[in-house]
């Protein structure tokens, strides 16, 4: 029998299919349509230490095998989060959450994270410095190995739970960001988040997005997120979770062999809200065909040269 477990910082995970933070909202919305405790975890809509309203719409532009968004972390703040939205959570899913969460200062990371990592719900704080939808946060402390280190290391001292530091494509070299953020005490990284990218309306001649610019994602950035994936698991001795056009079965065995522990899977929940449920249900399938008995033992498993 196929074996697709996985410890994820610790803490054991049925298989390693995450859906991504931003395209799952707070989970309860997906569990009317199915069961979402077959998910190893999911990571919840990016939260904030105050509400935001979000940017702009147009939000969404379409793209050749992907999609660009710009919705800007619309989220009621981590106080409504905590009191509203983790309660209905708890009634449809019965294991540890991982809390996405955002901010615009070092103070608004510590906050929001002290608070979640009291949650008993939440079982890992992912910290996104990475979200280039935003002005003035987000991606600004991800571009800086300094800062990253900074945010990570402001985090970790509020926090009891396992920490991990969401980075962005948009740089010239992830794997100096990755290093600092392990030297800073991140106990795993996620990579990557959406590359920066625009569309223009022939017709009106403006951006298609409000926003000009917004995250692109979908299967055309598979590649790029596995070589990314690939060098900062060479580089560092922390858990990996490898994000970025995940759409199939055979995209988590590769994410996997390129040295992730854990998958996200992001913009195919927009297009197919069953994505990550049929993921899982192929995996065995897909182990079968390729000779793998267990998950846990093909992680960073792609030979070299």
């Amino acid at each position: 029998m196929a074996d697709l477990s996985v410890s994820l910082c610790g803490i054991p995970l049925d298989n390693p299919v995450i859906p991504a933070s931003g395209t799952f909202g707070y989970g309860y919305e997906f569990a009317e349509l199915y069961d979402i405790n077959i998910l190893g975890t999911f990571s919840f809509k990016g939260t904030t230490r105050e509400p935001r309203f979000g940017n702009p719409t147009p939000r969404i532009a379409d793209c050749t095998a992907g999609l660009i968004n710009a919705v800007g972390l619309q989220n009621p703040g981590v106080d409504k989060v905590i009191e509203e939205e983790l309660p209905k959570l708890k009634q449809v899913f019965h294991k540890k959450v991982m809390a996405n969460v955002s901010g615009f200062s070092v103070e608004d990371y510590v906050l929001a994270c002290r608070k979640l990592d009291k949650c008993d719900q939440v079982g890992w704080l992912e910290v996104n410095v990475s979200c280039p939808n935003v002005h003035g946060g987000g991606m600004s402390f991800g571009t800086c190995p300094e800062a990253a280190a900074e945010v990570t290391r402001a985090v970790k001292a509020v926090c009891h739970k396992p920490v991990i530091i969401k980075l962005t494509p948009n740089v010239t070299d992830i794997v100096s960001i990755a290093k600092a953020c392990a030297e800073a005490g991140a106990d795993g990284l996620s990579l990557i988040n959406t590359m920066l990218g625009m569309r223009i309306d022939l017709n009106t001649r403006r951006p298609v997005v409000a926003n000009t610019m917004g995250g692109f994602s979908g299967p055309a950035i598979f590649p790029v997120a596995l070589r990314m994936v690939y060098q900062v698991s060479q580089a560092v001795d922390i858990p990996v979770i490898g994000v970025g056009g995940v759409a199939s079965a055979e995209n988590v065995i590769e994410m996997l062999l390129a040295g992730a522990t854990a998958v996200e899977v992001g913009a195919a929940n927009l297009v197919n809200p069953f994505a990550c449920r049929d993921i899982v249900q192929a995996l065995p399938a897909a182990m079968e065909k390729y000779n793998i008995n267990a998950l846990k033992e093909i992680i960073g498993g792609c030979k070299h040269g």
